[in-house]
C-alpha cells in the first residue's frame, strides 16, 4: 500500500523462480506486505497461499519471490495479493472508510459474506448493461425539512442497515464485504442549482455506482422554489442498485429513517439481525431447485366453459365442456384512438428525466386510475377470487395475443414477473432489506373462446405456482421455445412497507405529510417495464420505463392507453358470459403494437482492438476492466502508453474465467508473449485467466497489476509498468 505520489505497479512473472516473481514498483512499506498477507489467508481461507520471500532492490524496487513447495500458489490468492499491494493507503486510525475518496475502493475488511444467485447473475448482467441494475424511487416531503438532522437519520440507518455498508470484491468471483462504516452519499439540491425538477432523475441515473465502494444508495433533496412558499416541500430522490436493494428494501430503508427523523436522527439498538449475509447462507444451505425450465412450452389452458363458476378455487373440477366461439358481443365497440382511457389527469405524461421524443435512453411514461375507479376495479377483481395484480397479467397477455394477430386460433404469450422474493423461511425476512425481488418468465396459452374469469383463475393459479420458486434463479431469461428472450416486456405489482403508512401520524404532528410520487429505473434487461401501485390516494398509479433503442415513445404510449382502457372497462362491462373474443372486440380498431425481445448483447466478441501494432512486437498487451468499477474505456491509459505493442481490451463477460481465456489463448498464439495488465482490482482476475492461458499449452502471460483507478497518477505508471513488461516479454 502506497504513499503519497505515484502508486505501485506490480508485475508478475510466472516463469521466474520456483513459482514466479512479483515485481513491486514504486515507494512503500514493508509492513503493508505483512498485513497484505494476512488479509489474503483471512479472505480466502481454503486456497493455497503463497510463501514469500520479499528482497529489496532499491528504495522503489521490491521482488517478492514465491518460494518452493510440491503446488504453486492458488491464482485468486496470489493476484488477490497483487491487488492489496497496489491498493490506495489505508485510512487513519479515526478517520475510517469514509475518508476514501470518491471513486477509490475502501481498504479495511472487516468481515465478508457469500452473495445469492440472484446477486451474482444481477452482477453479471450489470457486467454488459451497467443501466439495467439502477432504479429510483420519488418521494416529496411536506413540510419543514432539517438537512442536518435528515442526514444524520440517514447515517443512523446505515449504521443498522449491514447492507448500506456492503460492496464487492472479486476475487476473482464475487464476494460481499461489509465495512464498519458507511458512506452516505445525500446531496441537497436549493432551488435553481439544476437545470429542471424533471432533469434530476436523468442526472442521477447517469452516475454509474462503483460496485467496490459501500454506497449502494444515492439520496438527492430538491427544494421547492418561491411560489411554493406557501406550502414548502422538498422532492427526496433516492436512486439504489438492484445488485443490493430492492423496491421494497428502499421503503423498508425510508420507514426507517423516518423513524430515526422522529428521534432526533438516531436509531435505538445495534446491527439489524438476521440480515442480509444470514439470508445468503441459508439459501446456501437449502440448495435451492432450479426455477421451471422457461424454454418448454406451457401448458395449454382448460377447455373453455361459459358456466359461472364459484369465486374460489375448488378442491376437486368436474369436466369442463367447450363453449360455443362465437362471442356474446356485449360491451362497446368503438373506433377510438389509442390514447382512449389513458391519462394522468387528462392524458399520459412523460416522466421525470424523458423527453416527448423518440431517442436513446429511457423513457418513463405514466398512466393513473382515479381512486374511484381504483377501488372499482379491486372489488371486481374481489368477485372473481383474484387480486388486482391477476387483472393487469390478464390485461397485457390480452394485449400480447392481440399484437399476435392470430385470433381466433390460440396463441402463447409470454412475459415476464416481478415476485418479492421474500417466501425463504426464515425469521423476520419481511423487515430484511436486499435483493430479493426476482423475476421469472410467465407463459400461457389465449384462446378466444376461453370466459374472462376463468382466464383470470387460471393465470392468479400459474402465478401462484411459480412463486414457489421466487428466490430461485431462473436458468435462462427466455420465456418459451418459441419467443424471444426477455420477450413480453415485464410487469412488476410495488408492494412493501409504506414510511407515510407507518409513521403518517407522527409526521402529521411535526407539520409534515410524506408523499411517494413514483417509482422509476430501467427496464431490467426487457424492452419495457410496467410497475403498478397505490398512491396516498389509493389512485392506481402505472409507470412504464423503456428502453428507447428498442422500443419508441408512441408504441408505448399506445400500450399504456389500451392496458388503462381495459382496466376502465372491465368492472363496468365484462360478466361471467364475457369471453376472451369479447374482450378484444372492445378494443379500438387500430392494432396493438408488438412487444419487441430484450436487447441482446451489443457485442459477442470478447475481444476489442484498441490499437494496431505500427512495427513488429515481442509482446500483445490486453488490458482487463476492474470489475465493479464504472466503465472508462482506457483512454487516459492510451494516452500515455508508449509502446509499440498492439493494446487489446477484453470485455467483461458473464460467463466463467474460461470462457475469456478461449479467446485470450488464441490471441497469444497469435504473437509474441501475453501481457494481462488492469487496474487495481483486476489481480485475482488476471491471474486466474493467465493459469487457464498455461493449462492450454501456452506461454505463460506476464501480469501487470497497477494503482487504484481513482488514482490521477494510475494511468502514466500502468503504462509505464506495461512498457517495461512488454520489453521484458522475450527474456527466457
Amino acid at each position: 500500500m502506497n504513499g503519497e505520489g505515484p502508486g505501485v505497479c506490480a508485475v508478475i512473472d510466472p516463469e521466474q523462480g520456483d513459482h514466479g516473481t512479483m515485481e513491486l514498483h514504486g515507494i512503500w512499506d514493508t509492513a503493508s506486505f505483512h498485513r497484505a498477507l494476512h488479509r489474503v489467508a483471512e479472505n480466502i481461507p481454503d486456497a493455497r497461499h503463497p510463501g514469500c520471500r520479499l528482497v529489496a532492490h532499491g528504495q522503489d524496487l521490491h521482488i517478492v519471490e514465491l518460494s518452493g513447495g510440491q503446488a504453486p500458489p492458488a491464482p485468486a490468492a496470489l493476484g488477490r495479493l497483487a491487488d492489496l499491494l497496489t491498493a490506495a493507503p489505508e485510512p487513519r486510525p479515526g478517520t475510517g472508510p469514509a475518508a476514501a475518496a470518491a471513486g477509490q475502493p475502501c481498504r479495511t475488511l472487516p468481515r465478508t459474506e457469500p452473495v445469492t444467485p440472484l446477486q451474482q447473475q444481477r452482477l453479471a448482467d450489470a457486467l454488459a448493461w451497467p443501466g439495467h441494475q439502477v432504479e429510483q424511487v420519488l418521494w416529496r416531503w411536506h413540510g419543514p425539512l432539517d438537512p442536518a438532522r435528515f442526514e444524520a437519520a440517514w447515517h443512523a440507518v446505515g449504521e443498522r442497515e449491514s447492507v448500506l455498508r456492503t460492496a464487492f470484491v472479486w476475487d476473482p468471483r464475487p464476494r460481499a464485504v461489509v465495512f464498519d462504516r458507511p458512506l452516505s452519499d445525500v446531496v441537497r439540491h436549493p432551488h435553481r442549482t439544476v437545470i429542471r425538477r424533471a432533469a434530476l432523475p436523468a442526472r442521477e441515473r447517469a452516475r454509474a455506482f462503483d460496485l467496490r465502494r459501500p454506497a449502494p444508495v444515492r439520496l438527492a433533496l430538491l427544494d421547492s422554489g418561491p411560489r411554493d412558499a406557501a406550502a414548502p416541500f422538498t422532492d427526496i430522490l433516492l436512486t439504489y442498485h438492484r445488485a443490493l436493494l430492492d423496491s421494497w428494501s428502499v421503503r423498508l430503508l425510508m420507514r426507517e429513517c423516518c423513524r430515526a427523523y422522529l428521534a432526533g436522527g438516531a436509531l435505538p439498538g445495534g446491527e439489524r439481525r438476521p440480515d442480509l449475509g444470514d439470508c445468503a447462507r441459508r439459501i446456501a444451505a437449502q440448495a435451492p431447485r432450479p426455477a421451471p425450465d422457461p424454454r418448454q412450452e406451457p401448458a395449454p389452458l382448460p377447455a373453455p366453459d361459459v358456466r359461472q363458476e364459484p369465486a374460489h378455487r375448488p378442491a376437486a373440477q368436474p369436466p369442463l365442456r367447450p363453449a360455443d366461439r362465437t362471442g356474446t358481443g356485449k360491451g362497446p365497440r368503438t373506433g377510438k384512438g389509442p390514447g382512449a382511457g389513458a391519462r394522468t389527469g387528462a392524458g399520459a405524461r412523460t416522466g421525470p428525466g424523458t423527453a416527448a421524443h423518440t431517442g436513446t435512453g429511457t423513457g418513463v411514461l405514466r398512466a393513473v386510475l382515479p381512486p374511484v375507479r381504483s377501488n372499482r376495479l379491486t372489488h371486481w377483481a374481489a368477485r372473481w377470487g383474484v387480486a388486482e395484480s391477476s387483472v393487469l397479467q390478464t390485461v397485457w397477455a390480452l394485449l400480447l395475443y392481440r399484437a399476435r394477430d392470430t385470433a381466433p386460433a390460440p396463441a402463447t404469450v409470454g412475459f415476464g414477473l416481478d415476485f418479492p422474493g421474500r417466501g425463504l423461511l426464515l425469521d423476520g425476512i419481511e423487515g430484511i432489506p436486499g435483493p430479493f425481488e426476482n423475476t421469472l418468465p410467465l407463459t400461457l396459452t389465449v384462446d378466444p373462446a376461453l370466459t374472462l374469469p376463468r382466464l383470470l383463475r387460471t393465470l392468479r393459479d400459474a402465478v401462484m405456482d411459480l412463486s414457489a420458486y421466487e428466490w430461485a434463479t431462473p436458468a435462462s431469461p427466455a420465456t418459451a421455445r418459441t419467443l424471444g428472450p426477455r420477450a413480453g416486456g415485464l410487469l412488476a405489482f410495488d408492494c412493501g412497507p409504506g414510511p407515510e403508512t407507518a409513521y403518517g401520524d407522527e409526521l402529521a404532528a411535526h407539520g409534515i405529510r410524506l408523499e411517494e410520487q413514483e417509482a422509476a429505473g430501467a427496464p431490467a434487461g426487457y424492452a419495457l417495464r410496467l410497475r403498478a401501485g397505490h398512491d396516498t390516494r389509493r389512485a392506481l398509479v402505472l409507470t412504464c420505463a423503456y428502453d428507447r433503442d428498442l422500443i419508441d415513445d408512441t408504441t408505448t404510449a399506445t400500450l399504456l392507453a389500451h392496458t388503462v382502457r381495459l382496466l376502465r372497462l372491465l368492472p363496468v362491462t365484462a360478466t361471467a358470459a364475457t369471453t376472451v373474443a369479447d374482450v378484444l372486440a372492445w378494443m379500438p380498431r387500430t392494432p396493438t403494437p408488438p412487444v419487441p425481445d430484450g436487447p441482446a448483447a451489443r457485442d459477442t466478441a470478447p475481444l476489442v482492438l484498441l490499437r494496431g501494432t505500427p512495427a513488429p512486437a515481442t509482446a500483445t498487451v490486453c488490458l482487463l476492466d476492474t470489475p465493479g468499477a464504472p466503465y472508462t474505456g482506457h483512454r487516459e491509459l492510451l494516452r500515455h502508453y508508449r509502446g509499440p505493442e498492439a493494446l487489446t481490451a477484453l470485455r467483461p463477460a458473464c460467463g466463467p474465467p474460461h470462457a475469456q481465456a478461449d479467446a485470450l489463448v488464441r490471441l497469444a498464439r497469435a504473437g509474441g508473449r501475453l501481457v494481462l495488465g488492469g487496474y487495481c482490482g483486476t489481480g485475482a482476475l488476471a491471474c486466474e485467466l493467465a493459469h487457464h492461458i498455461t493449462r492450454a499449452g501456452v506461454r505463460p502471460p506476464l501480469v501487470v497489476v497497477g494503482g487504484p483507478d481513482g488514482d490521477p497518477h494510475a494511468p502514466r505508471s500502468l503504462a509505464a509498468a506495461l512498457q517495461r513488461a512488454s520489453a521484458s516479454a522475450t527474456r527466457p
